[in-house]
């Protein structure tokens, strides 16, 4: 990818209406003539990860990959991602907490145990979004590419293909897929799943805050963070808006 130089801020508003009528890989493709080296990817090695990283790396073999890495992953998970990494030759760029798991609950305690939102947005704000923040400076990016699906949070219900977080555009290609397409993709690139999907997880996070789908559960995301939230922060904007949204239930 070149270097790409944006000399205005894009009207998203138009541009949604112009990238709604394009496939996931043409969306891709667009944002590497829009932001060149500047544009980046995120992965969570993830139930599901296998599809977003396949399908830009693709188009795009030596993208950076962006992978937090909490200290509280499953040992599958930390198998899965070397798995995907080797097969997919990953550009994998692996960041962390500058505090450690066992600072962390020294000085905190486990947070994720403490029943309450704030604490888990502690929690989450000192092992994943402040090394994305760091990740993202890091790297120059201008833009970064993300597996979201609408149909997984209603945050994400309110998003287009393409918007704003920090001064960072945000793509998301697969936006509009349902679990039926996932599975084709997968099916079609003999791309597996997390190993945890066969034993009941539609999404997996951190060991203590995910868990297998039940029949009680009316939402996939109702299986992480005990219920209480359906965001850990990643995806939601570092504003006074985003403090709302991270408090709220819903969110």
């Amino acid at each position: 990818m070149a270097n790409a130089v944006l000399e205005s801020e894009l009207d998203l508003e138009a541009l949604n209406k112009t990238l709604s009528e394009m496939d996931a890989s043409e969306l891709v493709s667009w944002g590497a003539e829009t932001f060149g080296n500047s544009l980046v990817m995120s992965t969570s090695f993830g139930i599901q990860s296998a599809v977003m990283l396949h399908l830009v790396t693709q188009a795009l073999p030596n993208i950076p990959v962006i992978w937090i890495d909490t200290g509280y992953l499953p040992a599958e998970t930390y198998r899965f991602a070397d798995e995907l990494t080797q097969r997919l030759n990953l550009n994998l760029k692996v960041y962390q907490s500058a505090m450690s798991p066992a600072r962390m609950e020294a000085l905190h305690g486990r947070l994720w145990d403490q029943d309450n939102v704030e604490a888990l947005n502690r929690y989450n704000y000192i092992r994943k979004v402040e090394p994305m923040q760091r990740a993202l400076t890091e790297l120059g990016a201008k833009a970064w590419l993300a597996g979201l699906r609408a149909n997984q949070t209603s945050h994400r219900q309110t998003l287009g293909r393409i918007a704003k977080q920090n001064d960072i555009y945000k793509l998301h290609p697969i936006l509009s897929w349902h679990s039926r397409d996932v599975y084709q993709y997968l099916k079609a690139h003999d791309l597996p799943y997390h190993p945890l999907f066969e034993q009941g997880y539609v999404t997996v996070g951190d060991w203590h805050s995910s868990r297998p789908l039940t029949a009680d559960d009316d939402n996939e995301r109702d299986t992480r963070f005990k219920g209480m939230k359906q965001e850990c922060g990643l995806h939601l904007p570092q504003t006074k808006g985003e403090a709302d949204s991270l408090n709220s239930s819903s969110l």
